[in-house]
């Protein structure tokens, strides 16, 4: 393996990260549109939470996708084509979802606004349950030939490990949501989000601990990195804990934080696991190694050129809309 390949293999965990970072406080919006939210005026006041961010933010997947197209071209075929149908029941929860926020704006009747507020939010689960499930469902190992080619049954890809993973994912999602949301606004929405996150907290680390057990069971992180893999998971509980105590005790940045640098670690947890593989099949022999799946050195030369010519300008226009936007709301007074 090469400089240049694990350098990729990095930046393509960095990008992922910055998805779930970003785009689960999206996802948690998202559910909380009807989930949350008692009357359009609330709504509306959850909406314009993300309204800036929220298309930027998916971008981090366009880029995650194109880095391991350009990068790891094996790796992008065997992915997209063993999880196509998984990927394209993402891929219509994401329109849903992105289109409901314009049609929702331009309805004029309430019947279809609500039905785009459902959208939204249904979008917004689905999307998220399915992400967790895609990548519970690789970390346990896939039937695989020594092309590459995925031969997955249902249980492939639906079963106890992934459909725990879709959980909890979509569940740290809905916290780091309504944390994003006590940042965002004043009033009854923050107090009510705080409400509810010092309920749901205690849920999720119920749910960590359920993960824990499955992942010792369905993978073999544990064998083949005992050190790491517990180390990740610690800091995972304790990012957790950290959370959970910033919401009890209305420390709002901490919580969010902490909330989303536990989606973070569920991303590096993956690839300390993955590492130096990209594809785990159910026969080690046919697993993907990152040396295989590889571009040529020199693609992987001009790639890193540009990516880094590039990342600053994009890091410090995400930095900029932020902070453009950074002023709380206010929650709407009651009818």
């Amino acid at each position: 393996m090469t400089s240049a390949q694990f350098l990729w293999f990095l930046l393509i965990g960095v990008l992922f990260s910055g998805f779930f970072f970003l785009e689960g406080f999206d996802f948690g919006i998202g559910m909380a549109i009807k989930l949350f939210g008692r009357n359009t005026a609330e709504r509306d006041t959850i909406i314009q939470t993300i309204g800036p961010h929220w298309d930027g933010n998916e971008v981090w997947l366009i880029t995650a996708g194109g880095a391991m197209f350009a990068s790891f071209p094996m790796w992008y075929a065997s992915l997209f084509s063993g999880y196509y149908l998984v990927l394209f029941l993402i891929l219509v929860a994401l329109i849903f979802r992105g289109v409901s926020f314009e049609f929702r704006a331009n309805m004029k009747t309430e019947t279809w606004r609500n039905f785009w507020e459902w959208a939204a939010t249904i979008g917004s689960f689905c999307a998220a349950f399915l992400f967790g499930m895609l990548f519970t469902s690789m970390i346990e190992g896939v039937p695989m030939d020594a092309k590459g080619n995925i031969f997955g049954s249902f249980t492939t890809y639906v079963n106890w490990f992934s459909l725990v993973g879709g959980v909890a994912v979509t569940l740290m999602c809905l916290i780091h949501g309504l944390n994003f949301l006590q940042l965002k606004t004043l009033g009854t929405l923050r107090d009510r989000a705080q409400a509810w996150n010092k309920v749901l907290y205690p849920v999720l680390i119920v749910g960590e601990v359920l993960f824990v057990i499955l992942l010792f069971i369905s993978t073999d992180f544990f064998d083949k990195k005992p050190i790491s893999t517990w180390s990740i998971l610690i800091v995972l509980v304790l990012l957790t804990l950290i959370a959970w105590w910033g919401v009890l005790k209305a420390h709002n940045w901490t919580a969010f934080i902490a909330s989303g640098l536990s989606l973070i670690s569920i991303v590096v947890l993956i690839f300390n696991g993955l590492f130096p593989r990209v594809m785990i099949a159910t026969n080690s022999a046919h697993s993907i190694l990152i040396k295989d799946a590889s571009s040529s050195p020199y693609t992987l030369h001009i790639m890193t050129i540009v990516a880094f010519s590039v990342l600053p300008i994009v890091l410090i226009y995400f930095i900029w809309s932020y902070w453009v936007f950074y002023k709380r709301l206010k929650s709407p007074k009651a009818a």
